[in-house]
């Protein structure tokens, strides 16, 4: 019974990383306005084997959490940050009318 958890940890981990990769590709194919349905389509299929493996480790009673390296990778350097830089103003002071003061 070990051996079959064993095996169908490292299945749910590949599945992961594969599911990440295609999700990444789709997401590139998505921001370049190409059609990404077989990349979709594989995805949900993963997704079906993903959820009958984790319902038989379930059934087998392990319930230790699985990790995986995290290979998450920016897409963009992180901005500046904006040290003294002035609000603007959609409307240049000249043009706004005074405010009225509320009085009591």
């Amino acid at each position: 019974m070990d051996n079959r958890i064993n095996e169908i940890r490292k299945i749910i981990r590949a599945l992961r990383v594969s599911m990440r990769e295609a999700e990444a590709i789709m997401h590139e194919q998505i921001n370049r306005d190409e059609d990404c349905t077989f990349v979709a389509e594989e995805v949900m299929k993963m997704r079906t084997v993903m959820s009958g493996l984790v319902q038989e480790r379930a059934a087998l009673g392990d319930t230790d959490p699985i990790v995986v390296a995290s290979l998450f990778v920016p897409r963009r350097r992180p901005a500046p940050p904006r040290i003294g830089v002035e609000k603007r103003r959609l409307v240049p002071p000249s043009l706004v009318p005074p405010r009225e003061v509320a009085r009591a």
